[in-house]
């Protein structure tokens, strides 16, 4: 049992408040406190969040140097040069690329793909990838969720007569890199009004602008390119609002009756019956991002490229099959990462985990570290260390950017990017000590109490009567759910416990029957089952939880997932 911090999003939200905009703007109380705390105040807004119209997707030709790289596109199409796309090898990348081929490959275009080997090239454009390219005869190098750093590379590719387009999302340095087109909304000057565009978000709005500078409907070009926006969109882990919320939602509705004969085998081999953004975050993302992680990630590009059915299914096997392979190597992994932490004595001085290890598969280390940051409530890097040289991924917690922190040990790497939360870095083993002593002394400095203690997000308290099967469907008009628009959470107090037991294997899941006056609920929190020990039948709690629909043999009812249960008056 972990102590955990319950925080209202928005604790100066009155009731008051809360009824007031929800008569002015015509939706239940319950809606209107989740729609406050979603930073939604207008009515304008309002609509749009729950209307999610094509009319809450900006124009693309609002992006920095977007209309240049448009026009440079149609010149290289009408002119029959070689354009090459330059691509990552995750989820976001892999569909990236795949999109922004299939449209200029209908667009009658010269076009190839590449995308770097995790293992031997590492993450970005790298020197030699931009020697093989020049070779081949490419005019036009674009590149896909990557290059917003290469500034060194792009300046390569230009002495070797390439023009370069860079399509990125990631957090920019001082220097831009000097490419025909930089197309990126975090660019420090950028007007655009969105800029939490996943990867592939930036590489179909590029594919929109070419389509609106040849005169032919961006409505169309829409339709056909979201599903594969979505795809990327949900596993880059971007936040959900705005006009991702859009993509995601149309993408998902695609994705329903797809004609791409690549995800609907993968859909299918998978076992996913009902597509929606979890589905995807948690069954088709992985086993895209295995092609990356343990092989080639071009078998993904393929599978999404593909047109004949039985090769498609046959593709999307041995994805799975890699993803089981996935699983075992991160499996070994995290039990050697543990038994490192076990044995460190100095473990609980120290606010960043920073381990490295040979022979560590440097696909799969940024998954453990995402597992051990959740186990431990701290920030994680784990390294792979080969020849002298360690490369790995970091990933945090609460409010502690980790982009930041890795900039002030800029001195003693070799290389770094990504984001606040999530990052890339190499660096040679000799530094590692040094690395790790310097990260955490930056963070004994930048990090608050409070961000190394497990914290819930709550949208608002709610009375236990308001826990029915109509607010339960009321709530499924808000998806879909992700990074920025999570599934809400709710605190009630003063339920009693009417039973309590674990269930599934190793009994590590809770399940819970609570009571209120006369009413009657059902509640299970997985990964729980040790809080078992500290409850007991007639015990007075108070819950977190989110509220879902339980369906068995045409029936429904109401079902808590729980985040947390206390002895009423603790929380």
């Amino acid at each position: 049992m972990q102590n955990k911090i319950w925080r209202y999003k928005n604790s100066g939200l009155t009731t008051e408040k809360i009824s007031a905009f929800a008569q002015q703007n015509h939706v239940p109380h319950v809606i209107a406190a989740i729609l406050l705390n979603r930073g939604i105040q207008t009515e304008a807004q309002v609509k749009a969040y729950l209307q999610k119209s094509l009319e809450c997707v900006h124009n693309p030709n609002l992006l920095n140097d977007m209309e240049q790289a448009a026009a440079r596109i149609l010149t290289a199409i009408n002119n029959h040069e070689k354009i090459v796309i330059y691509g990552d090898y995750d989820v976001d990348g892999i569909t990236s690329t795949a999109l922004l081929y299939k449209f200029l490959k209908k667009e009658g275009a010269d076009v190839e793909y590449y995308i770097p080997d995790r293992l031997s090239e590492g993450y970005g454009i790298n020197i030699m990838a931009i020697n093989k390219i020049s070779r081949s005869g490419a005019k036009l190098l674009i590149t896909v969720d990557c290059g917003i750093t290469a500034v060194g590379e792009i300046e390569l590719a230009k002495a070797q007569k390439m023009d370069v387009i860079v399509t990125d999302h990631h957090t920019c340095k001082e220097k831009l890199p000097d490419a025909t087109a930089v197309i990126n909304p975090k660019r420090p000057d950028s007007t655009y009004p969105f800029d939490a565009l996943a990867g592939v978000g930036v590489a179909f709005k590029l594919a929109l602008a070419v389509t609106m500078a040849l005169g032919k409907s961006t409505k169309a070009c829409f339709d056909e390119y979201v599903e594969l926006a979505a795809i990327g969109t949900i596993a880059d882990v971007v936040t959900l609002l705005d006009e991702n919320r859009v993509i995601v939602d149309r993408g998902l509705k695609q994705l329903q009756h797809t004609g791409n004969v690549g995800i609907k085998a993968l859909i299918d081999v998978a076992g996913v019956k009902n597509i929606d953004a979890s589905a995807v975050a948690f069954f088709l993302s992985p086993r895209l991002n295995a092609a990356g992680r343990l092989g080639a990630a071009q078998s993904a590009v393929q599978l999404l490229l593909c047109e004949d059915a039985q090769e498609a299914y046959l593709a999307a096997q041995n994805l799975n099959e890699e993803n089981r392979q996935r699983q075992m190597t991160e499996q070994k992994i995290l039990e050697e990462a543990q038994a490192m932490i076990a044995g460190d004595p100095n473990f609980e001085l120290k606010k960043v985990i920073v381990l490295a290890k040979e022979g560590w598969h440097h696909g799969v280390i940024g998954i453990v570290a995402s597992r051990l940051c959740e186990k431990f409530t701290k920030p994680c890097i784990l390294l792979a260390c080969e020849n002298g040289v360690a490369k790995g991924s970091g990933r945090s917690v609460g409010s502690f950017n980790l982009f930041e922190a890795l900039s002030a040990c800029e001195d003693l790497l070799t290389n770094f990017g990504g984001h606040a939360m999530a990052a890339g870095v190499g660096l040679n083993t000799t530094e590692l000590d040094a690395f790790a002593a310097k990260i955490n002394k930056y963070a004994d400095a930048h990090m608050a109490p409070e961000d190394l203690v497990k914290q819930i997000d709550i949208d608002c308290s709610i009375s236990p009567s308001s826990i029915t099967l109509e607010n339960a469907r009321l709530l499924l008009h808000l998806e879909p759910f992700g990074m920025g628009n999570e599934k809400p959470v709710f605190a009630s107090r003063g339920l009693r416990i009417h039973a309590i037991n674990t269930m599934g294997i190793d009994n590590k899941h809770l399940r819970v029957r609570l009571s209120h006056k006369n009413k009657n609920i059902q509640a299970v929190g997985f990964h729980m089952g040790a809080y078992s020990a500290g409850f007991k039948e007639g015990d007075l709690v108070d819950i977190v939880y989110t509220m879902d629909i339980n369906s068995y043999q045409g029936n429904e009812q109401v079902q808590l997932l729980l985040k947390d249960i206390k002895h009423s008056g603790r929380g």
